[in-house]
């Protein structure tokens, strides 16, 4: 595609070089390890890195053109656009690169601290049972129809979601369900793409590492609901207390929902069990595989994002009743010693409490023993927080790693101790070793237990200094279940 084509819709300040005009681009890239030859090289200015120090580097690797916002001092043998933001740029010289593919299918975007995969792994889910082609993009693993393709962030980077994109216009999609992470928003990766929707689920602490304060956090998930163009809908949950912050300022059709106080969308738990929940949707009672009321919001939000989009409200409320629950999302193994394991992703204290509530509402009167810990080189505030929680709802409870990355287990572990009381302390274990900490949960636990595995969920390795080693919570479990049989 030639070069003036691709920046279409940026404001250029100054062009070195041949004219946009007569330079043909193969791709874009904004790795200059990564660029080939005729590809469009966009420079950014990252968190760990500042890409126009690779300028050179990335023509030398092929790389025709340059996207810049500061003009390299010496002559180089390339295209050197100067323009003003190339975070946001990237997104929509991706976007045009690809054919603008969010113009061709129905885009909605999930965003909130908590039940963004849940919520849009459902919604994929539920469409491809009424019959509609569908793609996803999620943390667990992006979807084009019934094709999966890895998934490395929660929300891709602009070059790779627009391909993905334009790959489920080419399958004959629909729709495309993905998450938006605040990272996402802040990075400006959705920069191009046009949402039929956004969704806000809610907003607890995390990633203060990378935002610094929690106004910051809110401020960037609300950027999401402000950009939403006037002829698509944005819908919150106003039980969350900052769910009608996300609404001020933004264009777009503002819908809400609720299972607390009147709103556009209602639901009630009706009945509850460690196999499901009855219901109540909008006056209409259906039974689910899921349980606790976190995942009541996450069904909720689903049919009236279904609705919102056109879907026979009958019909919702039948897929409803069909789906199960999300890989590494309070997902259960179970053993012939009466012993029930549950694993799930939480890895923030809100997350953790949720999870813990369920279980503890449903259990009977069972022990509950939790094993958990936190991630490396992440929001530092939140471990004592988890250590809180976790007392509240367990029997007893065992502390360990989770992804150190490059910190060490140990330390971490010891900002966790501080939220313990002298008292809570007594009823736990800290095992830095995670397969040995499992082990000492199951074998601990008595028969009619729960033993919850909790921060990791559907992740298959352990990230210790910057090296992903396997490991499965789920897998792990089970060889400890058949031992302990």
């Amino acid at each position: 595609m030639r070069l003036n084509k691709i920046i279409e819709g940026i404001v250029v300040e100054e062009v070195l070089g041949t004219s946009s005009e007569s330079v043909d681009i193969s791709g874009i890239c904004f790795d200059s390890r990564c660029c080939s030859k005729g590809n469009l090289f966009v420079a950014q200015k990252g968190v760990a890195s500042d890409g126009h120090k690779y300028i050179e580097m990335a023509i030398q690797n092929g790389a025709s053109a340059v996207l810049c916002e500061e003009l390299p001092e010496k002559r180089l043998d390339a295209t050197i656009i100067k323009i003003g933001d190339t975070h946001s740029a990237l997104g929509l010289a991706s976007s045009n690169f690809y054919g603008k593919p969010s113009d061709k299918i129905k885009v909605v975007g999930i965003t909130g601290t908590n039940g963004k995969t849940t919520t849009a792994t459902l919604l994929y889910r539920l469409f491809t049972g009424l019959g509609y082609k569908c793609g996803l993009l999620s943390t667990i693993a992006n979807y084009i129809v019934n094709k999966e393709v890895s998934a490395t962030h929660t929300t891709p980077d602009p070059v790779q979601m627009n391909r993905l994109m334009s790959e489920m216009v080419e399958a004959g999609c629909e729709y495309c369900f993905m998450e938006v992470s605040s990272h996402s928003i802040d990075q400006k990766r959705t920069s191009g793409v046009k949402f039929t929707g956004g969704l806000f689920s809610n907003i607890t602490h995390d990633h203060l590492d990378y935002h610094k304060t929690f106004a910051e956090y809110i401020r960037v998930k609300k950027s999401f609901f402000d950009q939403l163009p006037a002829d698509a809908f944005a819908l919150t949950n106003i039980d969350d207390r900052n769910g009608m912050v996300m609404l001020q300022n933004c264009v777009a059709l503002k819908q809400r929902y609720s299972c607390q106080s009147p709103a556009e969308f209602n639901c009630r738990i009706v009945e509850k069990s460690l196999d499901g929940m009855l219901l109540n949707i909008g006056g209409k009672e259906l039974w689910t595989r899921f349980i606790g009321a976190h995942n009541a919001y996450n069904l909720l939000s689903v049919f009236a994002t279904a609705k919102l989009l056109g879907a026979n409200e009958e019909e919702i409320l039948i897929e409803l009743s069909k789906l199960s629950t999300v890989a590494g999302r309070l997902e259960y193994v179970k053993g012939g010693s009466d012993i029930t394991a549950v694993v799930d992703y939480a890895h923030t204290p809100d997350a953790l409490e949720n999870v813990l509530k369920t279980l503890k509402d449903s259990a009977n009167g069972k022990d509950i023993v939790t094993v958990f810990g936190c991630g490396g080189n992440r929001d530092k505030t939140k471990r004592p927080e988890m250590a809180e929680v976790s007392t509240k709802y367990s029997d007893r409870i065992i502390v360990t790693s989770d992804n150190p990355r490059f910190e060490e287990p140990e330390e971490i572990i010891e900002d966790i101790k501080k939220g313990f009381s002298p008292k809570d302390l007594a009823k736990t274990l800290f095992i830095t070793d995670r397969r040995e900490a499992i082990r000492a949960a199951i074998m601990m636990a008595s028969p009619g237990s729960i033993v919850l595995v909790a921060g990791k969920g559907h992740e298959n390795y352990q990230e210790i200094k910057g090296v992903k080693h396997h490991f499965d919570d789920k897998e792990e479990i089970t060889k400890i279940l058949r031992l302990k049989d």
